[in-house]
């Protein structure tokens, strides 16, 4: 209901801005000039009489000759019905002015006695005369400019915001896509980690498992409402932590550092998680000592998200902590989402792989 009164509201108001500006720019004047507001019942006939042909004029171009001619690039064509069309106005509105609003018999009598005594130019007319028909044209020729200038003004803030509607369809739809990508490919590498827990310790597969499931109830439900709150992150980030920690041996060292106190607030879903995987993926190794560092700080409106680990390198084939479609999901949804107001630095070493991301929140 609030949608279509939103609606309703939008399309009286194109109405009621043209009936305001018929009223300030055309009549107001008019009246104004002829010595005072509906001063008499002719002059105030006579008034509106002239703003209904140009009305006419007006909305002919508007509503039927830009639209279907010049917008088209119809030129030529435009301008030969648009000058016809004044013609014919002047034409016919001035046969109706003489029936319509004829003074009376003894104001007819003073304007010729006043006009007998006019002077004359050299071809033998009277000044003034024709003043009326000039003041017309004129007129006619900047309300047809005018219908063109606000029907092209119109049209262009129109194109520009279906071509925004445009971008946020499409930015919604990539948003989209990247989320859902990364529920499997989360789904998938946590599913990895948990059936080589099975064969180590199957108590601890069991609360691997029911992690598992309570996370994918956040991914399923929290998250798909769009935007989530920074602490249900840090709590769905926690149980990732722990649930990774079980499958852990003495020799890597991880060290969590997230904030006790902080300022809450909203956030999109599943940023951090990408960078968390990753470290744990080439972080561990069964060779020898490694570390996995994860920190994360809100500040003054701004988050601070910190990941480093040492590399595994296994073998020359051994994939690139930069590599999978992790990393190239979060770097596209940062680009989408905080365009501007994010800071992504990667740097690999020979050992050490590091990811710092600083978003700042309010614009």
């Amino acid at each position: 209901m609030k949608d279509l009164s939103v609606i309703r509201k939008r399309k009286r108001l194109p109405v009621l801005l043209h009936l305001t500006g018929w009223i300030i720019l055309f009549i107001l004047p008019q009246f104004l000039i002829s010595g005072g507001l509906f001063k008499d019942e002719r002059t105030t006939r006579i008034v509106l009489f002239n703003t209904f042909v140009f009305v006419v004029l007006f909305y002919t171009n508007y509503l039927w000759l830009v639209p279907r001619l010049a917008q088209k690039g119809k030129w030529f064509s435009f301008l030969v019905l648009a000058a016809a069309l004044i013609v014919f106005l002047g034409w016919t509105s001035g046969k109706f002015y003489e029936n319509l609003f004829a003074p009376p018999p003894e104001v007819r009598e003073r304007i010729a006695s006043s006009e007998n005594r006019q002077p004359r130019d050299d071809h033998g007319r009277r000044r003034g005369e024709g003043m009326a028909l000039y003041n017309f044209f004129i007129t006619s020729f900047l309300v047809s400019g005018f219908a063109v200038g606000i029907r092209y003004a119109e049209s262009s803030v129109k194109k520009e915001e279906e071509i925004k509607e445009l971008e946020r369809e499409k930015l919604n739809s990539e948003l989209a896509l990247l989320k859902n990508q990364v529920s499997p490919h989360f789904f998938f590498n946590t599913l990895n980690n948990i059936y080589a827990l099975i064969e180590i310790n199957r108590e601890d597969a069991r609360e691997a498992v029911l992690s598992l499931s309570k996370m994918m109830r956040y991914m399923l439900y929290e998250s798909e409402q769009g935007n989530t709150r920074l602490s249900h992150e840090l709590e769905f980030m926690k149980g990732y932590i722990d649930l990774m920690k079980l499958r852990l041996s003495d020799r890597v060292r991880l060290t969590v550092a997230f904030p006790e106190e902080y300022e809450d607030q909203d956030l999109p879903p599943l940023l951090f998680i990408p960078f968390i995987e990753n470290a744990f993926k080439h972080g561990v190794s069964n060779l020898g000592n490694s570390f996995i560092d994860i920190a994360l700080s809100a500040e003054d409106g701004e988050i601070t998200f910190l990941a480093a680990n040492s590399i595994n390198r296994t073998g020359a084939d051994a994939p690139r902590p930069t590599s999978g479609i992790g990393l190239d999901n979060v770097r596209k949804r940062l680009a989408l989402l905080f365009p501007g107001r994010h800071e992504l630095n990667i740097n690999e070493q020979e050992s050490i792989f590091t990811v710092v991301l600083t978003i700042r929140m309010r614009t």
